[in-house]
């Protein structure tokens, strides 16, 4: 599969959107693959890290973020699902299960409801070593800054409104792939 046509079919326009999401899409899928390569022993499969990794964020056309071009009607939050939503219907299910589940360290059912965002009611969280790995590695790169990858730091201080167990859930991956 070649997600970067996947990406030409919603993004067929060579605009500041689409430049953002592949800049971006292509430091997470680095940052996979190179954690990867350090650990060969989670024997994760590297096609499907890159593939998953540069359509984890595709659902971001159908939100509201005008600081990054988006124009859609949906919560920017929503971008995770929405995006699955549309993998799904290509007939990528398990890249869609990438879309679905990264947002934050990943949304607990109990999380969802308990903060009242608007998303399905159903557990939104990484599962499978290649989910956490693209989740993980997504924490390091903004869609504001391009140019820079955070400090381990300031990725968790980016985490620090979606709750305690999602830095938990960082504070792991940390240590399983650093």
């Amino acid at each position: 599969m070649s997600p970067v046509s996947l990406i030409d079919k919603y993004y067929p326009k060579a605009d500041e959107l689409k430049h953002i999401l592949l800049t971006h899409s292509r430091s997470v899928a680095d940052k996979a693959l190179w954690i990867a390569d350090r650990h060969p022993e989670l024997g994760l499969d590297r096609d499907f890290l890159y593939e998953a990794a540069m359509l984890h964020d595709i659902g971001i056309f159908l939100t509201d973020a005008s600081g990054i071009y988006c124009f859609g009607e949906h919560p920017y939050i929503c971008h995770g699902y929405l995006g699955a939503d549309l993998v799904r219907a290509e007939g990528f299910p398990r890249h869609a299960l990438v879309c679905e589940r990264h947002t934050g360290a990943g949304l607990s059912l109990e999380q969802i409801v308990e903060q009242d965002l608007p998303v399905p009611h159903r557990e939104m969280l990484p599962v499978s070593l290649e989910e956490q790995v693209i989740c993980f590695a997504d924490k390091f790169f903004s869609k504001t800054h391009l140019d820079a990858e955070k400090s381990v730091e300031k990725a968790r201080k980016s985490l620090q409104r979606y709750g305690e167990a999602g830095l938990r859930r960082f504070d792991g991956w940390c240590e399983r792939f650093l």
